[in-house]
Order: structure tokens, then sequence, then C-alpha cells
């Protein structure tokens, strides 16, 4: 089994990142979906020894990618922050650009809302923000799961502070 764990909307929250991380270090991977590459930058240099992963948002400044693809347990993602969609047809226009990508997973942050459906056979995912919730969220992150059949789950977690 795969495990990935994902975040997004950190804000220079150093503490929540660290701790979604030190929670799950039996994951096989961590996704920062951006607006957090500075504590992004801290924890990875923490776990060297772990597989992280970064796009970057629309309040990071570095040089990292804005969307980037990658295959991993049989499947092909899509990330990015989503700062670059029209926000209210934002998960239609993800799972379409992953379609075109010939990914059938497309993560995104940027709305600090959790999220998750299948659109037009696309999984598309926000695990929502650790850090600055929106919309009667609560603070969250996301884990995904791929069985040794190749099948995927999502799943939202609380950040309890």
């Amino acid at each position: 089994m795969i495990r990935i764990t994902v975040v997004s909307d950190t804000h220079r929250d150093f503490d929540a990142f660290y701790d979604i991380v030190t929670d799950n270090l039996h994951s096989d991977m961590f996704i920062h979906l951006g607006d957090g590459e500075n504590e992004f930058d801290d924890v990875r240099n923490i776990y060297p020894q772990k597989a992280f992963l970064f796009v970057r948002g629309n309040n990071d400044w570095g040089d990292a990618p804005v969307c980037r693809t990658f295959t991993y347990g049989g499947h092909k993602f899509y990330l990015t922050h989503g700062h670059s969609f029209d926000r209210h047809s934002i998960h239609s226009f993800i799972s379409a650009t992953a379609k075109a990508n010939e990914c059938d997973v497309a993560l995104f942050g940027h709305t600090h809302i959790p999220f998750y459906e299948t659109i037009d056979g696309i999984h598309v995912f926000n695990p929502g923000s650790a850090s600055s919730p929106r919309g009667r969220s609560e603070p969250s992150y996301g884990v995904i799961t791929i069985n040794d059949n190749g099948i995927l789950k999502f799943e939202h977690r609380i950040y309890e502070k």
C-alpha cells in the first residue's frame, strides 16, 4: 500500500506543516500544494530521507513550478495550487486540465476548503487548509492511499492544533 499526505495553504505556519509531517512519517510521500514555501523548505530539510513535492501558490515567490505532473502507484497526478483557475468553476477547469495532461488525479489548494469529487473520470481533491480554513471547514489536510490493486482512497483529516 502507498500512502501520500497532501497539504496546502499553511501560509507560514511552520508548526502546522511540521506537525502533519511528523504525525504521518509512515507516508511514502508528502505533497504541498502551495502557499507555504518557507515551511515546506524547512520541514523538507528536517526529513531529507522523505519524498516531498511542492507547487508554487500565489503567495510563494520562489522558482517552484505552478503545476506539475508525476506518475506514482500506477496513477498519473496533476498538481496545482489553483490560483490561475476561475474560482467559480475551478473544479471543472482543473479536471479538464488534468484530463488534457492524461492524468487521473488532480490535486489543488487555494480555496482553503476541503473538496473531493470524481469529475469526468478524474479524481479532484483539495485537502483544505491546515492553518486558515474557510467556508465553515475545520483545519485539515488529506491522505491518499493506493492499495495493492491500484485502488485510490481519498480522506480528509482534521488538523488539531
